[in-house]
């Protein structure tokens, strides 16, 4: 019965996660669109002979992709092996902690999740990607005033953040940057 549970909250957590307003089975943007079965078992991928990010990076482009085709099975099956990945693969970059904070919320662990986007806010207080992780998980928590103070932040530094050269993951991530602002101006004016 807990087995039914989780496979239910996962499809409804993690598609909720990944939508963008796109019609069912959609690809959600941001994450490579995969064709059915194009996933498929990977028996001849070889994770150990990857540096432990690039495992970590291959495994959380699967489960997005698994996401996005609400391919529960498949989420279930790599999700765990996915955030181990980037704890392993640990210190993380910026858009690394990102990809582990999405992974954490997928999974429904929203504080951990929080704790991650929050670890990169540290180090970077204004990194846009963290700043919209951060504020989803700590709305996921029901704790809105805090999510108001990440959404407002969005929108105080997006200009200048958007205009920076020096942030590989904004343009490998470039289809989710839109939802990020229409979501923190929304938030905000909900608040108003």
């Amino acid at each position: 019965m807990a087995g039914a549970l989780l496979v239910v909250l996962l499809s409804v957590g993690g598609w909720s996660l990944l939508s963008d307003g796109n019609a069912a089975g959609a690809p959600s943007a941001g994450f490579p669109a995969a064709q059915p079965g194009a996933l498929g078992p990977a028996p001849n991928i070889d994770l150990t002979a990857m540096t432990p990010r690039e495992a970590a990076d291959r495994l959380f482009n699967r489960v997005m992709g698994a996401l996005a085709q609400r391919d529960t099975m498949e989420v279930i099956n790599f999700l765990p092996m996915a955030i181990d990945a980037y704890e392993i693969a640990r210190p993380l970059d910026l858009d690394g902690l990102f990809h582990l904070s999405l992974l954490q919320r997928a999974g429904m662990r929203y504080e951990e999740a929080l704790a991650t986007a929050q670890e990169a806010l540290d180090e970077d207080p204004d990194h846009l990607l963290n700043l919209s992780a951060a504020a989803e998980a700590a709305r996921e928590l029901g704790l809105d005033d805090l999510a108001a103070q990440y959404f407002s932040h969005v929108l105080e530094v997006w200009e200048d953040e958007r205009a920076r050269t020096d942030r590989p993951e904004y343009d490998e991530h470039a289809p989710l940057l839109p939802s990020i602002l229409t979501d923190a101006t929304e938030f905000m004016e909900g608040r108003g």
